[in-house]
C-alpha cells in the first residue's frame, strides 16, 4: 500500500472505505505498518492491541458492506491514556495506575464505538495530564515528530505527535490549561478543546474538574467537526455535560465580510517571539484579506490567570488524586507495617514529582485559614477573566492569538524550571478559566518547527468558530504540511 494515506482527511479515508478502494482492515494494517516502523523513535503509544483493531475493523467492513453511512466506521484512532477503556490499560502516565485495567468504557469511547470507529491504542501523557511537554509521563517521554530532539507538547503529547505522524487518522486528547491546543500547535495539527460541558468528562481520570474537556486532534478543521459531532452532547453520567444538539456541519463562508476579529494585546507582550508574532500577522492580514473587520481589544485581567489556574487546578486535583492511596487499585507498597504507612508509602512512591508538587499546592491552598485567601480569591478573579472575555464577545466573532509563546523546545530544556513550563500554557490557560471553546491550528513553521494560530469563541460558538477556522485552511495550505519521518 502506497504511503500517501499519512495525513488524508477522515473525509478522505471514509470515501476510499465506502467506495470498496480500501478495507477497514488495511487501513489498521497500514497505521500499524507506520507505527511499528517509526513510534520506538516518538514513544506516542503506551499500548497498543492489533487484534482487536483487526476485529473492530471487521466489525466496521461488515457495517460498510450492510450500507452504513457513517463518517467515522472503519476509521483508526488513538485515545488518550487518560480516557478509560475496557480493553486496554489505563495508566494516565503514572506508575501509581500501572497495569490498571477499567471495568467500563469512558462515554466518549462508547460514542465512537457505536460510530464504528477502531482504537488502535493508548497515547502518552505527562502523569495525570499535569505538564506541557509529555516529559512528566512515568513510561519516559514522547518525542516531536518534526525533530527528536523537541518535545510535542503536552499533556497531550501522545495524541498530538501520533496524528501528526500518521499514525492514527485522529486522536482525543483532554484539556485542563491547553493540553489539546498546545501540542496541536508545537506538532503542526489541529487541535480543539470545545466549550466546558459539550464533551461528557465521564471516564476521563479527572485532574481539575471545573477545567477538564476532552477534544479532538486531527489533520483539519473538518475532521475536528466530525467527531465533535459524535462525541457531544448531554450524558446521565455526568451532571455538567450539556444537551447541545446543534447540528455540526459546518457554514460555507465563501468570505470573511461581516466577520469582526478581536485582537487582545495582552498576548502579543513585547517578550512574544517576533517571528511567531509574524506567522499571526500573517493569518490577520489574510482575514483582513478577505473582508474581515479587526479590532484591537484589551483583556486586563488576562495577566492573572496563570495564578489563577495554578491555584484552582492543584485544589481540585489534590481532592480529585486522595483516591489514589494503594487500597483498592494501582500501585500499592505492602511492604510496611501499617495501613496508614501502606497509604503514604504508596503515594510517595507511585506520584512523579510534579504530581507531588501540585498535590502541595492544592492542600495548601485549600487549607485552614488559607482557603479563602488562596482559593476563595482565585475563583473571584475566575469570575472577572469569565465576565470580561463575555463582553469582549458582545462585540466581536472571535479572538485571535498566538497558540503558544514558543515553538518546541529542546527534551530537557525546561525539566528543572517549573515556571518556564508552566508559562507554556500563558495563552490557552483563559479558554478553560471561562469554559469557552478554543481552536489551534497550523500557520507555518519557523525554524524548521511548527506554530499555531489560536481561535477563541463565545460559550457555545463552536460551529461558528469550527467554521471560521475550517475556512482559514480552505484558503491557505499550512495545515498540509506534514514531517518526514527517518
Amino acid at each position: 500500500m502506497s504511503d500517501d494515506l499519512s495525513g488524508k482527511s477522515i473525509g478522505y479515508l471514509s470515501k476510499l472505505l465506502r467506495n470498496n478502494k480500501i478495507s477497514s482492515v488495511e487501513l489498521v494494517d497500514y497505521f500499524f505498518d507506520r507505527i511499528e516502523r517509526f513510534d520506538n523513535k516518538i514513544h506516542s503509544f503506551l499500548s497498543t492491541d492489533k487484534n482487536f483493531a483487526i476485529k473492530q475493523a471487521k466489525e466496521s467492513d461488515n457495517k460498510i458492506k450492510n450500507g452504513d453511512q457513517s463518517p467515522l466506521n472503519g476509521i483508526p484512532y488513538m485515545l488518550k491514556d487518560n480516557i478509560c477503556t475496557n480493553n486496554f490499560p489505563t495508566t494516565a502516565g503514572s506508575k501509581i495506575l500501572n497495569d490498571f485495567y477499567s471495568n467500563y468504557d469512558a462515554t466518549v469511547v462508547k460514542k465512537l464505538n457505536i460510530e464504528g470507529a477502531v482504537l488502535l491504542g493508548k497515547g502518552n501523557l505527562d502523569e495525570f495530564a499535569m505538564g506541557s511537554s509529555t516529559e512528566n509521563s512515568s513510561f519516559g517521554p514522547t518525542k516531536n515528530p518534526w525533530d527528536y530532539d523537541y518535545v510535542p507538547g503536552g499533556s497531550s503529547g501522545g495524541p498530538a505527535a501520533a496524528v501528526s505522524a500518521g499514525f492514527a487518522a485522529f486522536s482525543l486528547g483532554s484539556d485542563t490549561g491547553g493540553s489539546i491546543r498546545q501540542p496541536a500547535s508545537l506538532c503542526g495539527v489541529t487541535g480543539l478543546k470545545p466549550s466546558y460541558g459539550v464533551v461528557s468528562r465521564y471516564g476521563l481520570i479527572a485532574f481539575g474538574s471545573s477545567l477538564d474537556q476532552i477534544g479532538p486532534f486531527t489533520n483539519n478543521v473538518e475532521d475536528s467537526a466530525l467527531i465533535l459531532n459524535a462525541i457531544k452532547g448531554r450524558d446521565e453520567n455526568d451532571s455538567t455535560s450539556k444537551d447541545y444538539d446543534k447540528d455540526l456541519i459546518l457554514d460555507q463562508i465563501e468570505d470573511f465580510k461581516n466577520l469582526k476579529i478581536g485582537i487582545p494585546k495582552e498576548y502579543f507582550p513585547e517578550t512574544l517571539d517576533k517571528e511567531i508574532k509574524n506567522k499571526i500577522t500573517d493569518v490577520i492580514n489574510l482575514l483582513i484579506e478577505h473582508g474581515a473587520e479587526v479590532e484591537e481589544v484589551s483583556l486586563p485581567h488576562t495577566e492573572y490567570a496563570l495564578g489563577v489556574y495554578y491555584i484552582l487546578a492543584p485544589s481540585e486535583a489534590s481532592s480529585n488524586l486522595a483516591r489514589y492511596d494503594g487500597v483498592k487499585y494501582g500501585f500499592s507498597d505492602n511492604q510496611v507495617s501499617s495501613m496508614w504507612e501502606r497509604i503514604e508509602n504508596s503515594r510517595s512512591k507511585g506520584f512523579g514529582i510534579e504530581v507531588k508538587r501540585r498535590i502541595m499546592l492544592g492542600t495548601y491552598a485549600l487549607s485552614s485559614g488559607y482557603y479563602d485567601e488562596y482559593y476563595g480569591k482565585a475563583e473571584q478573579v475566575r469570575q472577572l477573566i469569565k465576565q470580561e472575555l463575555n463582553d469582549v464577545f458582545k462585540k466581536v466573532d472571535c479572538l485571535i492569538t498566538p497558540t503558544s509563546p514558543t515553538t518546541a523546545f529542546k527534551l530537557g530544556e525546561r525539566t528543572k524550571d517549573p515556571m518556564a513550563m508552566y508559562t507554556s500554557d500563558i495563552m490557552t490557560i483563559p479558554a478553560n478559566i471561562a469554559g469557552i471553546p478554543g481552536i489551534s491550528i497550523p500557520c507555518g513553521k519557523v525554524n524548521g518547527l511548527p506554530v499555531g494560530v489560536q481561535l477563541m469563541g463565545s460559550y457555545l460558538s463552536e460551529k461558528k468558530l469550527l467554521s471560521i477556522a475550517n475556512h482559514i485552511q480552505k484558503i491557505t495550505d499550512w495545515h498540509l504540511e506534514r514531517p518526514g519521518l527517518d
